[in-house]
């Protein structure tokens, strides 16, 4: 297909209206009481919350009616975190914000979904920091300089091609997502099934340390860190509630000499924050880490316990003790030593056993999992910018 089928355009050409939301304050204010209507927020975006865990909101019918969401509207925030976008596929009973730009497009000259992967393209991402002001802290875009943004338009055949290639993609990453929050959930109330909800009282109070240790990580020097390289440091940062976030990690190209063979990560490590927001338990799900100092590594006695001592450390009840145990008035620090000298009742080793027969599979499905999802983001990531530009054609 010759390259001449694509025209330039702004857009604004190809955007029916454009406008932000309600005050948040005296049109659509967050309510405790379930109102029926919805109101979606920059945080909701940014931290992809599900419809049902949007704030609920009194509004106005006439406010409603002009802000509501309906099916093809592209919400992308316009402040903090401008850009951000979220593609509305029904319609919705939700309003949005003044955080928030609300963008309808011409449907007879562009696609919502092909407009929405526009929106993810690095091209259209780096036009978004130039035209954003303020402060690090609070950035800002005005609408005029968003539809001021010019870019190379395909035919609306090649614009559904474009799509469904990416959105086929997304679809899969998202399938293993739920899979892996289901598998985990099963883990979870199994955990609370066997070990709280029918605990006996006869179990016997022993340390911790005779279940687990906490092996500290390397004392890395910064000067060594690398933009680019084979292994990846894990810091605090990384260790998230439930997940390994590795994408802002420092690199190395070299392992250091001193550095210790279980301070080298495999898949399936179970990790623990020491400072700052203590108590954050998350599993290895890559390889090349590296574990820095701050950050533990949960080891069981038992090298089949995996699974128990990550969902062991994961209950609400052991990060607020660990939060209770911690030090500090600026940043709170937990002393490993102070946390295995802790009590608790344990069950026999036959119930640990069991438990881990059943929800290791669970684990080893988790990490598989993360694993394709990592392969297909690379996939969609690669492919956007040159299904974006031109570079690859598809019809």
């Amino acid at each position: 297909m010759p390259k001449c089928e694509w025209k330039e355009v702004k857009l604004e050409d190809i955007v029916l209206s454009a406008n932000t939301g309600l005050d948040a304050i005296r049109r659509a204010p967050i309510v405790e009481e379930d109102t029926g209507i919805k109101c979606l927020r920059i945080q909701d975006i940014s931290q992809s919350k599900k419809f049902e865990n949007w704030g609920n909101s009194k509004v106005k019918e006439s406010d409603f009616e002009k802000a509501r969401l309906r099916k093809g509207d592209l919400i992308m925030a316009r402040t903090c975190s401008p850009g951000i976008v979220l593609n509305v596929k029904a319609d919705m009973n939700a309003v949005f914000n003044n955080g928030l730009a609300r963008i309808r497009p011409k449907l007879d000259r562009v696609t919502s979904d092909y407009l929405y992967y526009l929106f993810k393209s690095r091209d259209f991402i780096g036009h978004i920091y130039g035209i954003s002001t303020g402060t690090s802290v609070q950035l800002n875009m005005k609408l005029g300089d968003l539809l001021s943004y010019e870019f190379n338009l395909p035919v609306l055949a090649e614009q559904r091609a474009i799509a469904s290639v990416l959105s086929s993609l997304d679809d899969k990453i998202g399938l293993l997502h739920r899979q892996n929050q289901t598998l985990e959930q099963m883990a979870e109330t199994l955990f609370r099934q066997w070990f709280v909800e029918e605990a006996d009282e006869g179990w016997e109070e022993r340390p911790l340390s005779e279940y687990f240790q906490l092996l500290g990580g390397f004392a890395f020097k910064s000067k060594d860190y690398l933009d680019a390289g084979k292994y990846k440091v894990i810091t605090i940062k990384g260790v998230q509630d439930g997940y390994l976030d590795s994408n802002s990690a420092a690199r190395l190209d070299v392992l250091p000499e001193k550095i210790k063979p279980y301070q080298v990560l495999k898949i399936g490590d179970v990790l623990m924050s020491l400072t700052g927001n203590v108590g954050r338990v998350c599993l290895v799900d890559e390889e090349n880490c590296l574990l820095n100092q701050r950050v533990a590594k949960i080891e069981p006695i038992n090298k089949k316990w995996k699974a128990f001592a990550y969902f062991y450390f994961r209950q609400n009840e052991m990060i607020e003790r660990l939060t209770y145990l911690s030090k500090g008035s600026a940043q709170l620090n937990l002393s490993p030593v102070e946390t295995l000298a802790q009590t608790e009742p344990f069950p026999d080793d036959s119930s640990i056993n069991n438990y881990c027969e059943v929800v290791s599979p669970f684990l080893s499905k988790i990490m598989k999992n993360k694993t394709q999802i990592r392969t297909l983001t690379a996939l969609r990531d690669s492919l956007l910018p040159k299904l974006m530009s031109g570079e690859i054609r598809i019809v």
